[in-house]
């Protein structure tokens, strides 16, 4: 889907990048938890949707974890190698994060409700986008940072995807899904804190006519 180009080799930069291979927020994860969630969902457009992007989730995998054979490539005998994971691993990408925690499906945030689904993809997708643009910061080869820039942006148009798939159901604003009706409690808000000066903020999500 995007080429990957790297130049100038950066073995401790590649430990980075293992946060987007088989991190939390990482595209192993992202593509697992939308395939899953796939099976749940009766609406056949949002089915199709999830199929997409988790594909195209896979496709990123692929990208991150050529970024990190790249940057680990010919640059074994390096003093900069000898200090990352990879002088253990090998070099490549691993099902790890970049502090060497082995991936688990404890990352995955999936549960049979396509509104909830949806919702907690919304969330994976801002963690992505955050992680990528802490990479895209600290990375200094140019190509390295042109596919990072991708992955990022593909990460906001799947949100745009997900936030236009509950819309469609109508439930992009509304926080109530499922089949029990909450009590009354619903629209009370429990004011516990002040600002640290002794005041109270007030805002939409404290005033009414959403809450009392």
């Amino acid at each position: 889907i995007h080429a990957v180009n790297v130049t100038e080799a950066n073995p401790r930069f590649a430990q980075l990048l293992l946060e987007q291979f088989g991190g939390a927020t990482g595209e192993l994860s992202a593509a697992l938890q939308y395939w899953v969630q796939s099976f749940h969902v009766e609406n056949a457009g949002i089915k199709d949707m999830l199929q997409d992007i988790a594909i195209e989730e896979f496709s990123h995998l692929e990208m991150v974890g050529k970024l990190i054979e790249a940057h680990t490539k010919n640059v074994d005998q390096t003093e900069a190698y000898k200090s990352t994971l990879f002088a253990v691993r090998g070099i490549g990408p691993h099902f790890l994060d970049s502090q060497g925690t082995a991936w688990t499906a404890n990352y995955l945030n999936e549960g049979g409700d396509v509104v909830r689904d949806l919702r907690a993809n919304v969330a994976a997708e801002a963690g992505a986008r955050q992680t990528y643009e802490a990479l895209i910061k600290l990375a200094t080869d140019k190509g390295t940072q042109e596919t990072l820039v991708h992955l990022l942006t593909r990460e906001i148009s799947h949100t745009q995807m997900f936030m236009k798939a509950l819309d469609s159901l109508d439930k992009l604003t509304d926080p109530f899904f499922g089949n029990i009706k909450p009590d009354e409690t619903v629209a009370l808000y429990y004011n516990l804190s002040t600002n640290g000066n002794g005041k109270d903020e007030r805002g939409p999500w404290n005033s009414e006519p959403t809450f009392k």
